[in-house]
């Protein structure tokens, strides 16, 4: 195939996505649900339902959310453990959430002054659209909030991280199993029925 006849093969393609995704958005129950009640994004939802099915947020804890932008997962967190405190962490701008502290920086190395009872991990690499890479990627997010976690999170805290089913999927399984007592696996309703990605929620810190 030409180059120009290769160009317009890429862009009809991304436009074709582009108008299924925009499509699927405008339809989606869970986005019309998020604004008719005040959420940032339909990923609130996500962790409305992972709560209900696994009591991760109480009144009076403190929270950490890994990649919080937009801010979704922030106000169902500052809902739930009110009158507790929930730090936002992200590279990217969050607006104001009331009974949130928010923080612009990398996880990697942002410096956080709190014990917390729970560690929220909704993380998403840039996707290339290689599936090895972006793998790769998100392999690394997710181990360094992992990491975090010894550093931060309580002895009987909960971490709380995104995954996309991969090759890399079972490796983050092990890594997590090798630092909590418990992992489970959890994919909540809203998260799209064709989507790779699911949850994993891990309980009581290993010692050392």
């Amino acid at each position: 195939m030409e180059k120009r006849g290769l160009s317009l093969f890429l862009f009809t393609s991304v436009a074709k996505s582009s108008k299924e995704w925009l499509r699927r958005h405008v339809t989606d129950p869970y986005v019309r649900q998020a604004r008719k009640q005040g959420y940032r994004s339909r990923a609130a939802f996500k962790l409305l339902e992972l709560d209900k099915k696994e009591s991760i947020l109480k009144p009076g804890q403190t929270v950490i959310d890994l990649g919080a932008a937009p801010g979704g997962w922030s106000q169902v967190a500052a809902e739930k453990v009110k009158p507790g405190r929930v730090i936002a962490i992200d590279l990217l701008e969050i607006a104001p959430i009331s009974g949130v502290t928010v923080v612009k920086g990398d996880i990697r190395r942002v410096s956080i002054d709190a014990h917390a009872d729970v560690v929220l991990s909704d993380l998403s690499p840039n996707l290339s659209g290689i599936p090895n890479v972006d793998q790769a990627r998100w392999l690394e997010l997710a181990a360094a909030a992992a990491e975090l976690c010894r550093k931060v999170l309580k002895p009987d805290g909960v971490f709380v991280v995104k995954a996309f089913h991969g090759e890399a999927f079972d490796d983050l399984l092990e890594r997590l199993k090798a630092v909590f007592k418990k992992v489970k696996v959890v994919k909540p309703a809203a998260s799209r029925g064709e989507s790779a990605e699911t949850y994993v929620v891990a309980r009581s810190l290993r010692a050392g």
